[in-house]
């Protein structure tokens, strides 16, 4: 059992995505980031939690709470924040409580630093993570939802929100090999591209939690959200896959083994906080 209590500061985003890149299965750090809060033992850095939004933070809002729907002049950031990745270093795994201590300290920083009425933030059943942190530390369980991710011949996942260039490719390909093919654009990998390529898709669960930071955030939770939270938390036993590619729809468990080694096709994401501009991140933090 760990000693000594963990401390939080705001750190740079040059250091937090290395670190996150050190032991996170995901490499990508999400581009909404508002807070990259480093968590501490003594001098040294044992954990990162990162603070900001998916890629349409207003419709997430407007999901949750569809009474703010026409509210235009509601700020997103009056209402929530958004935990984009959260990990820790190896020495941790001693204390089977440290996930739960650092989002109680997490929580305490919020309440002190923003004006947030919710921590909300999605466990990736699709990589086989139900949220058990989010469950021991009295988060509120909201459903859960299908996502897709593909599987690439190098063993690397690629979310299809980051294949628009490989799917130009997958259009001319197709267009080279058909000249019947009617499509002019593409969002999604076509099936005989995918096994040219040794690409596969799989579609997988997303668990959502939420963490009302005051009193009135769980009455307005309560009172309006169209979801229904409770504690019902999802096990293992709910963690299910789609082979996409196979055309069968069947269940298939588990997930298979992904690799963010030799990154290739996020490689721009990953490399991110090394242009020069992000690189003065690694001496300031921003907003410090």
């Amino acid at each position: 059992m760990l000693k000594n209590e963990f401390t939080i500061k705001r750190i740079s985003r040059f250091t937090s995505t290395t670190f996150v890149q050190q032991y996170h299965y995901s490499p990508v750090v999400p581009a909404i980031t508002k807070y990259h809060l480093g968590f501490y033992l003594g001098n040294k850095l044992v954990g990162v939690v990162t603070l900001g939004y998916g890629t349409r933070p207003r419709h997430t809002l407007n999901k949750i709470f569809p009474v703010l729907k026409n509210n235009t002049s509601t700020e997103v950031s009056e209402f929530y924040i958004e935990i984009g990745k959260m990990c820790f270093s190896p020495e941790l795994n001693g204390d089977r409580n440290s996930g739960s201590k650092i989002i109680s300290l997490l929580i305490q920083w919020m309440r002190t630093n923003t004006r947030c009425l919710f921590l909300y933030t999605l466990s990736d059943g699709i990589m086989g993570k139900c949220g058990y942190v989010y469950q021991s530390s009295n988060f509120l369980y909201g459903g859960k939802y299908w996502t897709d991710v593909y599987m690439m011949e190098n063993g690397e996942k690629l979310h299809p929100r980051s294949c628009k260039e490989l799917c130009k490719e997958n259009l001319e390909w197709e267009q080279n090999r058909n000249n019947n093919f009617v499509k002019n654009d593409l969002s999604r990998f076509t099936h005989d591209w995918m096994l040219e390529k040794g690409i596969t898709h799989y579609k997988g669960y997303m668990f959502r939690y939420i963490y009302p930071l005051h009193k009135r955030s769980l009455n307005f939770l309560i009172n309006y959200s169209s979801m229904e939270w409770t504690k019902n938390y999802p096990k293992d036993n709910e963690l299910k896959w789609r082979n996409i590619g196979t055309k069968t729809n069947v269940l298939s468990a588990p997930f298979p083994e992904h690799s963010s080694i030799d990154v290739i096709y996020n490689l721009k994401n990953v490399e991110q906080h090394k242009t020069p501009l992000n690189l003065l991140n690694k001496f300031i933090p921003k907003g410090i």
